[in-house]
């Protein structure tokens, strides 16, 4: 009888246990189910549900389960998560608040799923102004040989859109073309200059003044041993065939060119940096072209920390007397570590006096930041260059090869004072980020542009001469009174340029200016247009061409087609089909105008 009484009270506790869990179960679930229709009337739909609380799965088919208990607390908690992230969702918007439709107006600036954001980044600048000779008689600036706009303006025509205004530099495009000027005459001396003057195409009664500077050329053969760090965005932004695609195959390019001499390693970037090649002989092009071809993007962009391993790369394997170059190769979608433009340009300088130039390579689309890229190379006594086709990557790194690489002259400055007794008024055309105050002209301690071997350089000034009724700026009524220099009176304007040499195993900052000057005189004025020479027709027609996209404020009625026209009689001898290429621009943005013009309408 204890047997029985002891298994009748097992079973009775646990009788009483699993009645308990039951009830227990049973309020959860009614309190539960109580609150779902409450929550489904605060949502409104199921479309909002869905929305607030993820989508919601089919469920899938399968065997009843062995444990219910288990299984319905499963259900319980995925509802109970679903119902705090809907509650969420519902507590932050007010139920009581209605939101009116949507005007006209207000969808009018969205942009439509379907369209890509457009994240490029241009420096804003305003042209150079006309200025009077009696009141600012001398006009000072540092050369440029970047051509990185003309090649990213060709991107946007070619995607039939117009360049935004800031993306045209007008420097940038009259330096992209090769104007034959004549090689150094003298052994020493790092570059020649050649000046014109001539009537200009598009100004009334008023004549452009044309300086040229070649520097020297340089047989492939004969460069000095180069120490290169490729440095190459590798992050998610760079995921695309006009991105890592093209750059690979443009790296590749110039690798096939390096010597035994020549050295090159590889660092990369995106979230953090990293060296994916030593520094290794050309001769090895194998085990370099496999290192450019497993390159794979991925991940945000910490380029500060790549420019500092590139660095250190190049000083740890400095050769003095040879090349010394980081290439940088990105969008310039730096996006995480310094990200500052102004910080990153103080990072590049720090680095300038070792004597490491630093070239960068513009690549692709969308999030492009041509600021940054442009601001760093001059920072870095380097070029830069934007890379839209396979033919532009051969044009900057094959056939360019010695100017891109080996610097001749550096800080090489340009000033010229004009003669008021001959000369009323005159603007300089495009270098408006390279102005230099007059007294820098003589400081060896500011910074300026470097000419490379081969590399052209061309600046262009508009100018009215004293009484040809081309002047548009009226006197002052209290200025002093202009009188005529006699001693220098068949002179316009007189031509000074600074520049320091390269010298082996000097810092950049170590080698004293040397000065060269020449007066241009009012007897080497052209009559007529048909009298110049085709170099000074063909980059009067870019240089009227980068104003027109600019505007046109000084154009007049000067058109694309006068461009066009002006450039088909100034092509010349044209071996790479460059000059006749910027012909079918021009016809490319008169359509695209002529459109956007017709959509205004």
């Amino acid at each position: 009888m204890g047997s029985t009484f002891n298994r009748y009270t097992w079973v009775s506790a646990a009788l009483v246990l699993l009645t308990a869990a039951c009830g227990s179960y049973q309020a959860e679930r009614r309190s539960n189910t109580e609150a779902e229709p409450a929550l489904t009337r605060s949502l409104g739909s199921d479309e909002e549900k869905v929305s607030a609380a993820g989508p919601v799965a089919a469920p899938a088919e399968s065997p009843a389960p062995a444990n219910r208990p288990v299984d319905a607390l499963r259900k319980r908690e995925e509802f109970d998560t679903a119902a705090g992230q809907a509650s969420t969702a519902v507590a932050v918007r007010s139920p009581a608040r209605q939101l009116a439709p949507a005007s006209a107006d207000d969808l009018a600036g969205l942009r439509p799923a379907s369209e890509p954001l457009d994240r490029e980044s241009y420096a804003h600048f305003v042209d150079n102004p006309l200025r009077r000779v009696a009141e600012h008689p001398v006009s000072t600036f540092s050369i440029d040989v970047d051509t990185g706009a003309y090649a990213n303006l060709r991107r946007f025509l070619a995607s039939g859109r117009l360049p935004p205004r800031d993306a045209v530099r007008i420097e940038e495009l009259i330096n992209y073309f090769d104007y034959a000027y004549p090689a150094p005459a003298q052994a020493g001396t790092p570059f020649s200059v050649t000046t014109e003057i001539g009537p200009s195409p598009w100004g009334r009664n008023t004549h452009l003044l044309h300086v040229g500077i070649k520097g020297y050329e340089l047989p492939p053969g004969e460069l000095p041993p180069a120490n290169l760090v490729f440095l190459i965005d590798v992050s998610g932004s760079m995921r695309s065939p006009d991105k890592l695609g093209l750059l690979k195959s443009a790296l590749q390019l110039l690798a096939r060119r390096l010597r035994p001499e020549d050295h090159v390693a590889i660092a990369v970037y995106a979230g953090a940096s990293g060296t994916v090649l030593e520094p290794t002989s050309g001769a090895e092009r194998g085990r370099i072209l496999a290192a450019i071809e497993n390159l794979r993007a991925g991940g945000s962009t910490n380029g500060a920390a790549g420019i500092r391993l590139a660095y250190a790369l190049a000083e740890r394997h400095f050769h003095p007397g040879g090349v010394n170059r980081v290439i940088l190769a990105t969008d310039g979608d730096f996006n995480v570590g310094t990200t500052n433009v102004e910080q990153l340009v103080e990072l590049v300088q720090a680095r300038r006096a070792s004597g490491i130039a630093l070239t960068t390579l513009g690549f692709g689309m969308g999030n492009y930041n041509d600021h940054l890229l442009e601001r760093i190379a001059d920072a870095g006594d380097g070029n830069y260059a934007y890379i839209d086709t396979l033919n532009e990557a051969r044009k900057v790194l094959v056939d360019e090869l010695s100017a891109t690489l080996l610097t001749i002259a550096r800080d090489v400055k340009i000033q010229l004072e004009f003669n008021p007794a001959l000369v009323s008024e005159y603007r300089l055309i495009g270098y408006v980020n390279r102005r230099l105050r007059r007294e820098d002209f003589d400081n060896d301690r500011v910074d300026a542009g470097d000419i490379g071997a081969g590399h052209t350089v061309t600046a262009l000034y508009e100018v009215a001469l004293r009484g040809s009724g081309g002047e548009r700026i009226s006197g002052l009524r209290y200025g002093a009174p202009e009188r005529p220099a006699p001693e220098h009176g068949g002179e316009i304007a007189y031509l000074r340029l600074r520049y320091k040499p390269v010298q082996d195993g000097a810092a950049p900052g170590e080698v004293a200016s040397r000065l060269l000057e020449q007066p241009l005189r009012l007897a080497e004025v052209r009559e007529t247009l048909e009298e110049t020479s085709e170099r000074y027709r063909f980059a009067a027609a870019v240089a009227a061409f980068g104003q027109l996209l600019r505007g046109g404020t000084h154009t007049g009625e000067f058109g694309l087609e006068d461009v066009r026209a002006l450039a088909r009689g100034a092509r010349g001898e044209d071996p790479f089909g460059y000059r006749a290429e910027f012909v079918q621009l021009v016809s490319l943005a008169g359509s695209l105008s002529a459109h956007a013009a017709a959509v205004r309408d």
